[in-house]
């Protein structure tokens, strides 16, 4: 016994960080879950002493926990509403932009197994309900010489609170007046048509497994499942595919006039190489952390996502922030008290 006890100070002594580990909780969205999870096993293997643990539940979870206080931060594919911010007493959430992805439409159509072209009022049409069939005039119209099939479209949609879904129906909202006036942008809101999935990993799931269908996913789980994705007609009229470059096209607009708190939509963004689906994606930090350690923890973090961190945004199919972002935001850091 003795021994053994000895055998455990000796450890504890040689190897100090592995029993003081500074814990860190966080939840939230499942768009940006890839590169987060990437980024927090990196920090760990460059500082030992730091374990951060992330739940991908989704934007609308993330808000949810981190108003309750469960987690030490959040994580959301939208920024939080004035109502939603004025819930919280105790501290004021600081928006800290990450990286920026792309949603794209990736379907599995019997006998097509090309990249297919999608018109902003095509896209609204097919989760509307109006446009049915796989051979429409419309989507032949948006792809001539492609031999669709006239089977039924089954539409996919997050099943939870998503802040992938907030981008998805903020950029139907802009482009189609009748999305707008019938169903209108949320984390939530009441699908014309379409099965439900929790998550991105769901939705790409339930595509991949049902024939002839149509749903949304972040670029990376697209990828990551080997599935087709469509190219989406941009505001200047041309078809662009999601890319590192063309989603930082739709940011930079953005990055010139980010507003202070940097709650911003750069969805149907201007510009002939702009992705119209891109979004920054958020952590959701307090701004009053009790905790010093804890607080010291975060705040170095975020310095090396912001820095290091970004290094790995191309070969995770996002894009990185852009340069006067990442500045505005490492003054903000000294927010953290």
């Amino acid at each position: 016994m003795r021994s053994t006890v000895l055998i455990a100070v000796i450890l504890a002594m040689a190897f100090p960080a592995a029993y003081a580990a500074e814990t860190i909780n966080a939840a939230g969205a499942t768009f940006p879950a890839p590169i987060y999870q990437k980024w927090f096993q990196e920090y760990r293997a460059s500082h030992g002493d730091v374990q951060i643990n992330y739940q991908s539940i989704g934007s609308g979870g993330g808000i949810r926990q981190l108003t309750a206080g469960t987690v030490d931060f959040g994580a959301s594919d939208m920024p939080m509403t004035d109502e939603q911010i004025g819930k919280i007493t105790s501290f004021k959430v600081l928006h800290f932009p990450t990286v920026l992805g792309g949603l794209v439409p990736t379907y599995n159509i019997q006998g097509v197994s090309g990249e297919l072209k999608f018109s902003p009022e095509t896209l609204a049409g097919i989760f509307l309900g109006r446009i049915t069939k796989w051979n429409d005039s419309a989507l032949k119209r948006d792809n001539p010489g492609v031999n669709l099939p006239g089977a039924d479209i089954t539409v996919v949609h997050r099943s939870d609170g998503s802040g992938t879904t907030f981008v998805w129906t903020d950029y139907l909202s802009k482009v189609s007046g009748e999305w707008k006036s019938k169903v209108g942008a949320g984390t939530a809101v009441n699908w014309p048509v379409g099965l439900g999935g929790k998550g991105n990993e769901g939705v790409a799931g339930q595509v991949k497994q049902t024939p002839n269908s149509i749903g949304y996913v972040e670029l990376i789980y697209a990828a990551q499942n080997n599935m087709p994705y469509g190219v989406v007609k941009n505001q200047a009229g041309v078809f662009v595919k999601a890319s590192f470059d063309s989603v930082t096209a739709a940011a930079a607009g953005a990055a010139k006039n980010m507003p202070a708190d940097f709650r911003v939509s750069i969805t149907n963004a201007p510009g002939k190489t702009a992705y119209p689906i891109s979004s920054f994606t958020w952590l959701l930090i307090p701004d009053k952390i009790g905790d010093a350690t804890k607080r010291e923890t975060i705040k170095a973090f975020l310095k090396w996502m912001l820095t290091t961190g970004q290094n790995d945004t191309a070969s995770m199919s996002y894009a990185s922030l852009p340069a006067p972002v990442v500045a505005k935001e490492m003054k903000q850091i000294a927010e953290i008290k």
